[in-house]
């Protein structure tokens, strides 16, 4: 669900505390996409995701199926317009029901389009707002423990630059938060929720 952020998660507290966190070793690291990945509330979210996705490529085949049918009467009426069996009145009727068989796919043609691009922008809009709001209570657990443990910088070991290499090179391990953060935010999660428990791999 969600890729690579490029992201550094940094918490400072005041004025010139990176400089002052390095040299205390007050620095702490956390696995931001691990975290999200294996957050309760991330694999419910994406299940409603999914559903809503679902429902609305149900009612988009429901339209597809329609005018298929549409098309199908058109072609019939427009083989019937032409049939010398019967009077020229009555090709021109047949014609003329083909004319309004045709006007009728076409507006349902466009009815699909406009379908089309609303269901692209509510899944969008739901899926920006699930990740939103998800990240912000993610950085606010983050934010907790770190003040909890004393550092004054926390850094993302998942995040990349802006020419996707990694931002952080190489960390012990020592002092990285991401299981404690996840154990934190999953402390609620229901009963029938997998969490994820393995430690993160060092770089």
């Amino acid at each position: 669900m969600m890729k690579r952020l490029v992201l550094v998660l940094v918490l400072l507290l005041g004025p010139g505390a990176l400089p002052s966190a390095v040299a205390q070793g007050r620095i702490a690291t956390v696995d931001l996409n691990r975290i999200f990945d294996n957050y309760w509330k991330t694999k419910e979210a994406e299940a409603a995701l999914k559903k809503r996705a679902a429902d609305l490529e149900q009612d988009h085949r429901s339209m597809m199926d329609e005018l298929r049918k549409h098309n199908e009467e058109y072609q019939k009426l427009l083989s019937s317009a032409s049939d010398q069996a019967v009077s020229e009145e009555e090709r021109d009727r047949r014609k003329q029901n083909a004319e309004a068989k045709l006007k009728q796919m076409r507006e349902l043609q466009e009815s699909i389009a406009q379908f089309e691009r609303q269901a692209r922008a509510t899944i969008d809009e739901q899926r920006n707002r699930m990740r939103n709001n998800l990240l912000g209570e993610i950085r606010t657990a983050i934010q907790s423990r770190a003040r909890a443990a004393g550092y004054a910088l926390v850094l993302d070991i998942s995040a990349d630059s802006l020419r996707n290499t990694p931002i952080v090179l190489y960390h012990s391990g020592d002092n990285d938060i991401t299981q404690a953060v996840l154990d934190q935010l999953n402390l609620n999660a229901p009963t029938s929720t997998p969490t994820t428990s393995t430690p993160p791999a060092k770089r």
